[in-house]
């Protein structure tokens, strides 16, 4: 018997990547959602900042450790760890890109997607 494993509703997963980033700090959380663009890639988008290295690895490991307690969910793929610049977390239905400001800067990719639907989160105080 094959055994098929339920997907996870893609705006809980987004609620529990926000909360794991907000954890850690994260600056300037956006959510893009691309449900509504023909051909878009995923569900939604969330991206945040750093102000460092070191924390845009501990924003990428406290979004794991959250989704993985709350959801039992892990990343499909992950790209850029390592050098702590741009970190992505695929999750499928929703990905996370945890930038290094200055990478954020550069590439720009709220713009890329502006006509998704755009939430900024407020920053943790």
């Amino acid at each position: 018997m094959i055994q098929i494993k339920k997907q996870i509703d893609s705006e809980l997963l987004c609620n529990a990547i926000v909360e794991g980033m907000k954890d850690n700090k994260a600056k300037n959380i956006v959510v893009l959602d691309l449900r509504k663009i023909e051909n878009a890639v995923t569900d939604f988008f969330v991206i945040c900042s750093g102000d460092s290295t070191t924390q845009v690895e501990g924003i990428s490991s406290s979004v794991t450790r959250l989704v993985r307690k709350e959801l039992k969910e892990k990343p499909w793929h992950q790209e850029g760890k390592g050098n702590n610049q741009w970190i992505l977390l695929d999750y499928v239905n929703v990905v996370a890109h945890i930038f290094f400001h200055e990478q954020r800067d550069y590439y720009e990719l709220e713009e890329l997607w502006a006509d998704a639907v755009r939430s900024d989160i407020p920053d943790v105080v």
